[in-house]
This record gives C-alpha cells, sequence and structure tokens, in this order.
C-alpha cells in the first residue's frame, strides 16, 4: 500500500474510534490563557518536586509525540512556539486513552499545571485534552520538510505548518507592509483605493488580463497600474496619495515575476523625481533597519548594503561602461546583444531608444548588484512622464537595481494636457502598427482632468514583492508570495509529488 494511503487509512481509523466514543473530533471554540509565548511566561521558578499554583489552559497543533506507555510527552505549538504537554494515565485516567487516537498534526486543548520537568523544560501537566481537529494527512518530516519544492507553492499551508522559516518570512512580509503604510502616513500621505476593473488600461507597458460585465456588456481589464486614478487625485486636491494592492499582467512567469504581484504607487505634488530618489533610498533603509536591525542582507551570495545615499548613473553611461558597447551607435548594440544570445531578427526590428533599453535590460541590469538609480531613460518609452529640460529626447526617469532585478520606477510626472494627448496618440499609431490589439483607445478623460490643472508631481511604484526577496535573501518571488500562480496539475500528478512527501513523514 503506498505510504500516503496507509497513513490516511490508520487516521480514518483513529476518527471513527473518536466518534464511536461520543467524542467530537473538530471541537469548537477554546477557552484558552494566551498563546504558548504568554502561557511560557507564567511559569513559577521553582524546583522540580515543588507543586506548582499557576494551572493554564493552551490549545495548538501536536508536532512531536513521545509515547512512554502510560505516560506520553508531546510538543504543542502556536503563533507564540512551543511548549512541552505531559499526559499521565494516573492523572487524567478518564480521557488518557485519547493519546493513544492522538497523531501528529492534530489540533488540540490542555488544561492543567504549568511548571518545570526534571529536565528544567517549561511544561503543562495535562489533567484534561480534547480534540479540536483531527488530522488525517501527516505533516512532512520534521527534518527533510517538503521534497518537491512545488509542492511547497502548490500546498503553501503544509510549508507553513512545516517550515518554521517560512512562517518567519511571511511574518515579515506583513510587517514590512505595515511599516510601509506606517512611513508614508506619518509624511502626510492618505491611502487611498482605485479601480482594479478597467475601461481601459494604462500605466505601464504590458499585457493585460480582459474579463467582460455582462450587465454592461462592456470589455473590462484587470488593472495593470492604477497610475492615471491616481494623478486624477492629485487634480482634485488630494496632494499625497498612494496606493499598496495588486496588479495584473498577462505575460511571462520566471524569478522575479508573477501574473498577479503586489506594489505601492505614490504621488505627490510639487515634487519631481529627484525628491523621489531620496524618499526611496530612506525608506528602504528605514525599513530594513526596522524590521532586520541592519541595512545590510545577504542576497544569493552578495553583501548588499541599503544605507543611503545610493549612486546616481545615467543609463547611456552604464551602458557604454557595463554593456561593452557604444549607446549612440545602434550596430554596437545590435552586435553586442547578439552576442549575449538575443534572436537576431528581434534586435533588428529595435529602433533606437528600445535597443538602449533592451542593452539596459539585457546587458547592465544583471550585473548591478548594489542598489542604483539608473536615470534619464529615453522619452519615448514612457508617454507619461516629463521631458528633461536640458536634453527633451531624454526624461526625468529613475529606475533602481538592486540584485540585478528593478525594485522601483519613478519620474517627474507630464502634466500639459495637450503634450500628453500629442503623446497618446503618438503611442496608439505605434501600437497599430505593431499588431497591438489591446489599448486602442485614448483615455480622453485622464486627458480632461489634466485639462483641469493637474500641479506638478513627482510619482513612484515600488514591487512589494522583490522588496520582500531582498530583506528575506530568497531569490525567487515564489517564496515571498503566498499563493503564485502555477500551472495546472492533474489531481494524479499532485499526490505523485505527495507521496514523496510522504515516504518521509514521521
Amino acid at each position: 500500500m503506498a505510504n500516503g494511503k496507509r497513513i490516511r487509512e490508520e487516521r480514518l481509523a483513529k476518527l471513527a474510534a473518536l466518534r464511536k466514543a461520543g467524542l467530537d473530533p473538530y471541537g469548537g471554540k477554546a477557552e484558552l490563557d494566551g498563546d504558548i509565548a504568554a502561557i511560557r511566561a507564567k511559569c513559577p521558578e521553582r524546583k522540580d518536586g515543588q507543586e506548582s499554583d499557576v494551572s493554564v489552559k493552551a490549545a495548538g497543533r501536536v508536532t512531536a509525540i513521545r509515547d512512554m506507555g502510560k505516560s506520553c510527552w508531546l510538543d504543542l505549538r502556536d503563533r507564540g512556539g512551543k511548549i512541552q504537554v505531559n499526559l499521565l494515565q494516573k492523572r487524567m485516567p478518564e480521557n488518557f486513552h485519547l493519546a493513544k487516537l492522538m497523531d501528529i498534526g492534530d489540533f488540540i486543548a490542555v488544561s492543567g499545571q504549568l511548571q518545570r520537568s526534571r529536565t528544567g523544560e517549561i511544561t503543562i501537566f495535562a489533567d484534561h485534552m480534547a480534540f479540536l481537529a483531527k488530522s488525517l494527512e501527516p505533516l512532512p518530516a520534521k527534518f527533510k520538510g517538503l521534497r518537491d519544492v512545488e509542492t511547497r507553492f502548490r500546498r503553501r499551508y503544509l510549508d507553513l505548518a512545516a517550515n518554521e522559516d517560512s512562517r518567519a518570512r511571511f511574518i515579515l512580509r506583513s510587517r514590512l507592509v505595515t511599516h510601509i503604510r506606517g512611513y508614508l502616513d506619518r509624511r502626510g500621505f492618505l491611502e487611498v483605493e482605485t479601480p482594479m476593473l478597467q475601461p481601459l488600461y494604462g500605466g505601464a507597458a504590458a499585457r493585460p488580463f480582459t474579463t467582460h460585465h455582462n450587465s454592461l456588456d462592456m470589455d473590462l481589464y484587470l488593472r495593470i497600474s492604477p497610475e492615471t486614478y491616481l494623478k486624477r487625485l492629485l487634480v482634485g486636491g488630494l496632494d499625497r496619495v498612494y496606493e499598496l494592492n495588486r496588479n495584473f499582467r498577462n505575460e511571462g512567469i520566471d524569478a522575479s515575476h508573477n501574473p498577479e504581484f503586489t506594489m505601492i504607487e505614490l504621488y505627490q505634488a510639487y515634487a519631481d523625481y529627484t525628491d523621489m530618489m531620496a524618499l526611496l533610498e530612506d525608506l528602504v533603509s528605514d525599513t530594513a533597519q526596522a524590521l532586520l536591525g541592519t541595512t545590510r542582507v545577504d542576497f544569493a551570495g552578495h553583501d548588499i548594503d541599503l544605507a543611503k545615499p545610493w549612486p546616481r548613473k545615467r543609463i547611456h553611461d552604464l551602458i557604454r561602461q557595463t554593456a561593452g558597447c557604444d549607446p549612440d551607435n545602434d550596430e554596437s548594440m545590435r552586435s553586442r546583444l547578439a552576442e549575449a544570445g538575443l534572436e537576431a531578427a528581434k534586435i533588428q526590428t529595435l529602433d533606437h531608444d528600445n535597443l538602449i533599453q533592451e542593452a539596459m535590460d539585457e546587458l547592465v541590469e544583471p550585473n548591478l548588484i548594489q542598489p542604483t538609480f539608473v536615470t534619464h531613460h529615453p522619452a519615448s518609452l514612457n508617454p507619461l512622464c516629463r521631458r528633461n529640460r536640458e536634453d527633451p529626447s531624454l526624461s526625468d526617469r529613475f529606475e533602481v537595481i538592486v540584485a540585478g532585478f528593478e525594485l522601483s520606477n519613478a519620474f517627474s510626472e507630464l502634466n500639459d494636457p495637450l503634450e500628453q494627448k500629442a503623446r497618446f496618440e503618438a503611442q496608439l499609431r505605434r501600437d497599430a502598427g505593431a499588431g497591438e490589439t489591446y489599448g486602442d483607445k485614448l483615455d480622453e478623460d485622464y486627458v480632461s482632468a489634466l485639462e483641469v490643472g493637474m500641479p506638478p508631481a513627482g510619482g513612484m511604484g515600488i514591487g512589494i514583492d522583490r522588496l520582500a526577496m531582498l530583506l528575506t535573501g530568497q531569490p525567487s518571488i515564489r517564496e515571498v508570495v503566498l499563493f503564485p500562480t502555477l500551472k495546472a496539475k492533474s489531481r494524479e500528478e499532485i499526490e505523485e509529488a505527495m507521496e514523496e512527501t510522504l515516504a518521509d513523514a514521521e
């Protein structure tokens, strides 16, 4: 019999035994004296053999069982940590038999005296126990964990239950989001919510997910960015706004991309991209210090220092210095990109500005490890960005590259309605020429908003998933997204992967 099937049948038999005895294996609310950390703090400093007058009630998941016949020792764990529990036949004669029906993974409630064991371990010497949830599938082995990496992502609940590092990672991610919100709130930013279903999508160059609203009989798009809605709020007089929420892009999946991802976008009136630089490096270094106690992180073997200030480098200078080609010479860039393995047919279709971007993405970005502001991108690549006054072919924009990937994108916002409309029209013509079928309508309402008047502003987007990767030292985005997007698998394939895991189960 396969290991998983055998274990399940054994546990089903114990479940039946509990029900036959008139007990509910899936009990209701448990009266507790706090989490396990709080209970441990109540333990009196007494020597073994002295009776304790501290009685406690606790609950949690059984993570280890040491059956000694007429005595049973087990480990009970909850969000506050772990505590040892002793079940003794002569102390609880009426329900000691329940210990024989208990498995690792079960949730139970216990009550009894709190004191130290002979070895000094804080222990609940129980006089009562009850089942709260009977586990029919075992946890992965304590020391080997989940052998199949994809199973960790597909069945995250098993990963969290068995892996302290995973739990700690996602707790840190939650605190990361809380800290960023507090940081911005203290600086006068207002958190807002804008539509995720949009009649027109914009704010980034990406393919959207499309859906249809039946009652209105209209196509809608899952947003790729909240940018134009947030800037409408600047027009309305909300001078500092941010939104921390999901975006969706119907594109490929790799170590730093998931189709559904979390970003924060913020906009500040009367500011520009240099103000966004100062804000970003302070926010990231402050967050690292608050959560980790240091601004240094270890990522893929690199010692990365997030302390401000970060260097500022022009994109053309970086291509010249790092990529080994001339950013003013298209053939030089094409030759270098071909050497790097890009398809010749694709390279030949790229105009000058897109060659600049491709050289940046393929030849420069992977080599930037320490946080670096990459500035003055070609203006044609972003129709919402203000042009540089000294060189209108460039934009007042930056990307922050760290550990070889983009962490943030920001720029001085274009607030000239006539230029904005002209740029939208030019983009539509380019898209039509490239055979792009999405986004074939000009956002007239956004142009109308600019005509009402939008103050000069700086705007910025920060990838929360990628920042979490950086602070936790995880090279894959799937390690910091609780439920990443995965290719569908049959039940048989999933069960086969689980059998490998259960082969090591305790």
